[in-house]
């Protein structure tokens, strides 16, 4: 009987990816995934943290290497479903505690941020990510929700190594401001 079941789960699984892929193989739609946590840290110690971009592959799982290449400029370097890539994001929105939001400039399209609130002595982070799947694997991993279950299992560890260390290795309290370049809000 439960092999029976899981037999008649994978067939329904399979028919959903079959109607999902005919009708979405062809266009190239955005996916946006939404995750969010609370840090016991407060707010200050998380976003100054998180401007450590640098650091960003402690606790990303797929991110190989950050390059800042100014004060708004990032190079990435990362697996998509085990594929190396590489791209350039630009910071369109820093507002120190607040948000932190960018664009790919080359590469992967994607866009989010990332925004910061206190409450009490702890912090919610809350993640808006916006990417394009490109291919039949990458659509296939979109359907399956891979992009969302890796930015939630980001968060937790962000969560596990700046409540781990207490305080954050570095910050940058400037300000960028937006300049009309579309991004998420929250």
């Amino acid at each position: 009987m439960k092999r029976l079941l899981t037999l008649a789960a994978l067939a329904v699984g399979g028919a959903y990816l079959a109607k999902y892929l005919k009708n979405n193989t062809n266009r190239k739609a955005d996916s946006t995934v939404r995750a969010e946590i609370m840090v016991d840290v407060p707010v200050r110690t998380a976003y100054d943290q998180w401007t450590q971009f640098e650091e960003f592959p402690q606790f990303m799982d797929s991110v190989h290497e950050i390059r800042q290449l100014d004060d708004k400029r990032l190079h990435w370097k990362a697996d998509v479903f085990g594929k190396p890539v590489e791209w350039d994001a630009e910071i369109t929105e820093q507002i120190p505690d607040q948000r932190i939001a960018w664009r790919s400039t080359t590469g992967k399209p994607n866009s989010g941020v990332v925004t910061f609130e206190q409450r009490g002595n702890r912090t919610r982070v809350v993640l808006e990510l916006t990417y394009t799947p490109e291919g039949p694997l990458e659509t296939i991993g979109d359907a399956m929700g891979a992009v969302r279950t890796e930015a939630r299992g980001n968060l937790r560890r962000f969560k596990e190594m700046i409540e781990a260390r207490g305080k954050e290795t570095g910050a940058w309290r400037g300000t960028i401001a937006d300049q009309g370049k579309p991004h998420l809000t929250h």
